[in-house]
């Protein structure tokens, strides 16, 4: 069940928060930047990140995102969060209009830290992602990945997504996109 008001669209950051019991999804804040950190390993550096994190481009980067959700702006970053205690597992993002995406397409990019993979989390933060990306509309969704990197790849099919094109980004890296329907997210 994804616990949301009836206008999505007109509250702020602070009140969105989304969960199907197990996991919840709630928007970055400063107070995530250390577990983000203690978090951040190789793999997450290599598929997501770009580079290693300091505390500043953290930080920078979760201000950033508060301010995109703020101005209504094209990124919705959340944390991943698990447990009674809502503990930062990872995070997820979505993209709006973006590079090589047509109208209505919403990319997706999702990490977890190392000793949260394996469990389904990825999978489930996907799904109400999906359905977040629904209700502003959203027509499909799209994950990309590099093809070295098949537990990405493994998340975007158990979410449901079917393997579509390949595209090469600005930096010359190859991707496998992956497409899901956001009409079936919202049924």
């Amino acid at each position: 069940m994804v616990r949301r008001g009836s206008d999505v669209k007109n509250r702020r950051m602070h009140e969105v928060r989304l969960s199907d019991g197990v996991v919840t999804l709630s928007p970055l804040s400063l107070d995530d930047v250390q577990a983000h950190l203690a978090g951040e390993d190789e793999l997450l550096v290599r598929w997501l990140n770009g580079g290693p994190g300091t505390r500043e481009g953290v930080e920078a980067y979760f201000q950033h995102c508060r301010e995109q959700w703020e101005a209504a702006g094209p990124l919705r970053a959340f944390g991943i969060r698990v447990g009674a205690d809502e503990v930062l597992a990872g995070t997820i993002d979505l993209r709006f209009p973006g590079e090589g995406l047509l109208p209505g397409q919403v990319n997706i990019a999702y990490g977890l830290y190392p000793s949260r993979r394996g469990r389904g989390l990825a999978t489930r933060a996907v799904l109400l992602a999906c359905r977040y990306a629904a209700s502003e509309g959203g027509a499909e969704a799209v994950i990309q990945v590099e093809p070295e990197n098949p537990a990405s790849a493994a998340v975007a099919r158990r979410a449901g997504f079917t393997p579509g094109r390949q595209a090469q980004g600005k930096d010359g890296r190859r991707f496998d996109w992956y497409t899901g329907d956001l009409r079936a997210a919202i049924q």
